[in-house]
């Protein structure tokens, strides 16, 4: 009868833990309830772009991707807008900002806001923006804060959280339209 070897034995229980492991985390991470995405297209005469996806998981919302196109080292307004129509060429045919509360206009996580506002994007030196953010005031689940079906824009100029009705963001440089998966 001949022993073990030493260096299988322990190659099978690291690969045996390493698979219980992926197993618990594959059971312990909640599948998302509803998903979303909004293709942004650059309005007439801008070059701004991107794609944002949002997930839905309970009360929570993961909204996340990238704009491009835009202005280098700047921020730029970012809102959810009433219809999901970009239809107008300059993106104005998505509506004033989503705002079902009938709020004023503010900083996303600060007093009060609109539902649509969101947080700035801040680009790079290459005009790229990454976004990312977890929200439990917007869902993609039916209801009065559901953003399904609603416009996507982004400004030109940043957001100055104070300017009623819009924080003075200045014209539209790209427009989406939140879909389902």
């Amino acid at each position: 009868m001949t022993s073990p070897n030493p260096l299988a034995f322990s190659l099978v229980r690291v690969l045996s833990s390493a698979a219980l492991l992926l197993g618990l985390v594959a059971c312990a991470a909640p599948k998302p309830d509803v998903t979303a995405s909004a293709d942004l297209k650059a309005t007439r005469g801008n070059t701004a772009s991107g794609t944002m996806f949002f997930v839905q998981t309970g009360d929570k919302l993961l909204v996340t991707g990238e704009v491009r196109g835009l202005k280098p080292n700047a921020e730029h307004g970012f809102h959810v807008h009433e219809n999901g129509d970009c239809s107008s060429g300059d993106g104005m045919s998505a509506g004033g900002h989503f705002n079902p509360g009938g709020n004023a206009h503010g900083q996303y996580g600060r007093a009060e806001h609109h539902v649509g506002d969101l947080p700035s994007l801040k680009a790079d030196a290459q005009g790229v923006a990454k976004f990312e953010l977890i929200s439990t005031s917007l869902t993609l689940k039916p209801g009065a804060t559901s953003i399904v079906d609603k416009g996507l824009i982004v400004h030109r100029d940043p957001d100055d959280y104070y300017t009623q009705p819009t924080g003075n963001s200045g014209p539209r440089v790209a427009c989406g339209v939140i879909r389902k998966s």
